[in-house]
């Protein structure tokens, strides 16, 4: 007799469900399936791909895209501390002016970690380079948060590897890319706002 007990349950649960969705059809009601948001850890894949696409192209607001547009979003590298969006505009514009030397990004070693459910940490490498050749790199650590607009840098904090011993510095055209590391005011050739300074 077990098997009959569970048979009805599920017969009665079926039936429930058909005369609920009947009667919210109904009154006019529809039921909404939200789509499922990307992983932090697809978000900020996504993210960094923008970013070095929209520093690569020399499209300085798809850059900027993906930080807070906050004066309360902050920037540590080479060049110290910059609050703001605007401020950190400012740093990486002239590495974008029409004509301007700006090695190709990209990143490397991308590890996230959830802190709270709209909160996440980001740990990667920028990495500037001219064909084969890398010309500038370092770590780089990101706090992100989620919001109604997707996730956004909220910190970033850049810094670029010491030169290669005899190497020259190609760091001469402004900033670092976000998420890169460095100073500001080697952007140009080597970096993006998070990325290399």
């Amino acid at each position: 007799m077990r098997p009959r007990h569970r048979d009805a349950t599920r017969r009665a649960r079926f039936l429930v469900l058909v005369v609920a969705a009947a009667a919210t059809s109904a009154a006019g009601c529809r039921i909404v399936v939200q789509p499922e948001e990307p992983s932090l850890e697809d978000a900020v894949e996504q993210m960094l791909e923008r970013s070095a696409a929209a520093w690569n192209e020399g499209d300085l607001e798809g850059f900027l895209s993906d930080y807070a547009d906050s004066p309360a979003t902050t920037y540590i590298g080479g060049g110290g501390l910059l609050e703001g969006i605007d401020a950190i505009r400012a740093v990486y514009a002239p590495a974008f002016a029409p004509g301007a030397a700006r090695d190709s990004l990209r990143f490397e070693a991308v590890r996230t970690r959830s802190l709270a459910p709209t909160l996440g940490i980001v740990t990667a490498r920028w990495v500037l380079h001219q064909e084969d050749s890398v010309t500038a790199s370092g770590p780089f650590t990101l706090v992100v948060r989620r919001s109604g607009s997707g996730w956004k840098i909220l910190h970033d904090h850049s810094s670029s590897d010491a030169p290669a011993a005899g190497a020259g510095s190609s760091s001469d055209s402004g900033g670092e890319p976000a998420g890169a590391g460095g100073d500001a005011e080697e952007a140009g050739a080597s970096g993006e706002a998070g990325a290399p300074e």
